[in-house]
């Protein structure tokens, strides 16, 4: 067992933890939850020890056999976006057990259920960015929608049993397309006389254009679904607004990144021919999904509605970044991934503190709080201004790398991309107008402002949204050993700047 494979094991000892725990001590509960997600994150951050920055290929790597028929294996290992988006993980879920440390308290199951749930929730995120066998990415890449399905529909609010099983279908349906693709390529790795689920050994294969079109659409259709990517979006605002907090911010922080990462980790490496063939078409997807989501979130007056939609537009434009195959646009969606999901977070938990104080999820009601409860007001104001993409905050450095590889290969992209940013400060600062400023509402003057559990949760998100905006360095010299290789198998290079033409 190496480290990778301890950070994937760790969150199900916490399981076996709470299995045994008595239901009715809530507390000691929610403490062994917090133990747990801690340890894992520990462990992930030791992990930071043994990689080697600036090398290609996987890392970390360990397999062993699973299904010796079908030449089936456990099989993991990391790369430098692969090690970015599990320190993501592994940093969101402790920061949700803290942040929402009562919100599983009138569900339809116990508390225990919840954290359960959360914890096995984690395994597999962490594993399903590890996966480096194709079969066992499709396993993990369905299992997730379990802990999900029962996470929406046993703690949410409203509508949430609808919302759950909408999740549930749009999911399995693109799953089933993934298989359909996974069996597919595993039967042209057998013709070729080495059967393997190995992605490596599959990015060697000789697939003739029309079949490698059929197996990319396979895959790209289920992660679009994942992503989510318009026209496949419509699940998410019903999930957003019927989830928990705490389950928001998993399912759009982390749980959609699955969807953009398996694009460029199957999608392109897999496919290149394919990709090149596709691109300008999902370009012009991703561009509606920049335009649509902001403009659906500037109409909306649901807090949960207006956050999911911004994130359509936002994975819009990592989805942009992917498929115009440059250096800049790769590196700046792998890194949008990151960002977007400290935003993302920072805009639920805060937004979840206001509706559980307001008990309304309508923006209109929340007027006034910024006069008494700065420090609540000031960090949604943050999360926001990052969410806009302001530059010293986070998600600017992205946008801009995305928008950069864009221009260079497809400057009219570019250029409607960008109104995406004007959009965003539309829907951000109105947001904050209706929610912080102007007259007090009333029912808002005995609101109390953040307590330090409060404080202790949003803390790290504010930090990460500034120090990525001020010093992505880390970051991006992680990602770009990753981008270079993708672009290496998808046969293409950076287009030659427009001033040397």
């Amino acid at each position: 067992m190496n480290l990778l494979t301890l950070t994937i094991l760790l969150p199900l000892v916490g399981v076996l933890a709470l299995a045994i725990a008595p239901r009715e001590n809530t507390k000691n509960i929610k403490l062994i939850a917090l133990g747990s997600s801690v340890i894992t994150l520990i462990s992930s951050l030791l992990m930071l020890t043994k990689y080697k920055f600036g090398v290609q290929g996987f890392q970390l790597v360990s397999s062993h056999s699973w299904f010796k028929v079908f030449n089936i294996n456990y099989a993991v290992g990391i790369d430098g976006l692969a090690l970015v988006l599990i320190l993501l993980t592994t940093v969101l879920v402790p920061i949700v057990v803290v942040g929402g440390w009562n919100e599983a308290e009138n569900g339809r199951w116990s508390v225990k259920t919840y954290y359960i749930l959360i914890l096995v929730l984690e395994t597999f995120m962490v594993a399903v960015f590890a996966a480096t066998d194709v079969f066992l990415f499709y396993v993990i890449f369905e299992a997730m929608l379990v802990p999900v399905y029962f996470l929406i529909g046993g703690f949410g609010r409203g509508d949430r049993g609808a919302a759950a099983l909408k999740f549930l279908l749009y999911s399995l349906f693109g799953g089933l397309l993934m298989l359909a693709a996974v069996i597919g390529i595993f039967v042209i790795s057998v013709h070729q006389g080495h059967a393997s689920f190995d992605v490596t050994q599959l990015s060697h294969l000789k697939i003739s254009h029309n079949t490698q079109d059929w197996l990319f659409l396979g895959f790209f259709i289920a992660f679009a679904i994942k992503a989510p990517l318009f026209p496949f979006h419509t699940w998410l605002p019903g999930a957003a607004r019927s989830a928990t907090p705490g389950t928001s911010i998993l399912v759009l922080g982390v749980l959609d990144k699955v969807g953009t990462y398996g694009m460029i980790r199957f999608c392109l490496a897999l496919f290149p021919e394919a990709t090149k063939t596709f691109a300008p078409y999902i370009i012009v997807l991703a561009l509606i999904s920049i335009i649509y989501g902001a403009f659906l979130a500037i109409g909306q007056k649901d807090l949960n509605s207006l956050i999911a939609f911004t994130s359509i537009s936002h994975f819009g434009f990592i989805v942009l970044g992917i498929f115009a195959l440059t250096s800049q646009g790769i590196t700046g969606a792998s890194l949008y991934m990151v960002n977007h999901g400290f935003s993302t977070a920072a805009l639920f938990l805060v937004g979840g503190w206001m509706i559980e104080r307001r008990k309304s999820t309508q923006v209109a009601d929340f007027g006034g709080l910024q006069r008494i409860t700065p420090v609540m007001a000031w960090s949604f104001f943050i999360a926001g201004l990052s969410a806009l993409a302001l530059p010293g905050l986070s998600s600017f450095v992205s946008e801009f790398l995305v928008l950069l590889g864009t221009f260079t290969r497809y400057p009219a992209a570019a250029v409607v991309g960008t109104l995406g940013i004007i959009l965003a400060a539309l829907y951000v600062l109105i947001l904050v107008q209706r929610a912080l400023h102007g007259p007090l509402q009333e029912g808002n003057e005995d609101t109390p402002d953040l307590n330090l559990r409060e404080k202790v949760a949003i803390a790290p998100v504010i930090v990460a949204l500034v120090l990525l905006g001020f010093y992505p360095k880390p970051a991006i010299h992680t990602i770009n050993p990753m981008t270079s290789q993708v672009l290496s198998q998808v046969h293409v290079s950076d287009p030659t700047p427009l001033a040397g033409r």
